[in-house]
């Protein structure tokens, strides 16, 4: 189901769209799996809009050992292969999974930001499957800048609930430039998205979305983060996100073999 073209877009873009990756089945899975973990949220869940505030933005991760829904997504849909097809690796791990909610007229964006920085993993073989579970036009989805994971820097990761930096070691990473008001300077990715499309980016790409102007219409997505053969522990210079307290014992460079990241698929 993936072609050449799709994966050498994917390595010169960032980001691709892959339409019709999943089926019916899956959403219907992760949806009911949605419904649990809203009603049973992880120690992660956020919510990021204001009680005074239209809508409602939020998010939760790391529960696919909580929820069988995830789980039976995680290791049984087509989402593991895409991701070893896509990164080009003999075998994938899952590293976590995300969802992230917006309620129609919600206004919160989605903050200009990569994953990387965020998180313990450094490698080249890594991607996100981000996975709407509803009609997202291009005015409400995700936003990607072409080619920015290939620009050899690490931006300072942001707290989405303050749009503030995070407290690492001064000088560690740059700062992000102002994207918004420069948009003309950069080419920017985003397409119209049905239920079953799914766009695959890597974890260095700089991305961001607008809000659910919507009156009617949920903003569900399931994101699922994954690492191929390359990828290996980063210590970095402050506390990550996810933190994984479990991996306190990992040094710069270590194979990745754990637990918390089962294999899901191999080639």
């Amino acid at each position: 189901m993936i072609t050449n073209s799709q994966i050498e877009e994917y390595y010169t873009k960032g980001a691709v769209l892959l339409n019709k990756a999943f089926n019916i089945k899956w959403l219907s899975v992760l949806a009911e799996g949605i419904e649990k973990n809203r009603k049973k949220p992880g120690p992660h869940a956020c919510q990021y809009t204001p009680p005074e505030n239209e809508g409602g933005f939020y998010d939760d991760y790391c529960n696919w050992n909580r929820f069988d829904e995830y789980r039976d997504f995680l290791f049984n849909s087509p989402a593991a292969e895409i991701a070893g097809r896509i990164t080009k690796s003999r075998q994938i791990r899952i590293f976590h999974e995300h969802i992230l909610i917006k309620e129609p007229k919600t206004s919160e964006r989605t903050p200009w930001h990569h994953d990387q920085p965020y998180y313990c993993v450094d490698g080249d073989q890594v991607c996100s499957i981000w996975l709407p579970l509803d009609p997202v036009p291009r005015k409400s989805g995700l936003e990607f800048i072409a080619g920015s994971h290939a620009w050899g820097k690490m931006f300072m990761p942001k707290k989405f609930l303050t749009n503030k930096e995070y407290s690492y070691t001064e000088g560690s990473f740059d700062s992000l430039p102002d994207i918004e008001a420069n948009r003309d300077q950069y080419e920017i990715l985003s397409w119209d998205l049905e239920p079953g499309d799914c766009i695959v980016f890597h974890f260095k790409t700089l991305h961001g979305g607008p809000g659910n102007l919507s009156r009617r219409t949920r903003r569900r997505a399931f994101s699922s983060r994954w690492i191929g053969d390359d990828a290996v522990y980063a210590a970095r210079p402050g506390e990550t996100s996810p933190p994984f307290p479990e991996l306190s014992s990992f040094r710069q460079g270590d194979p990745l073999d754990h637990p918390l990241f089962p294999v899901c698929w191999k080639r």
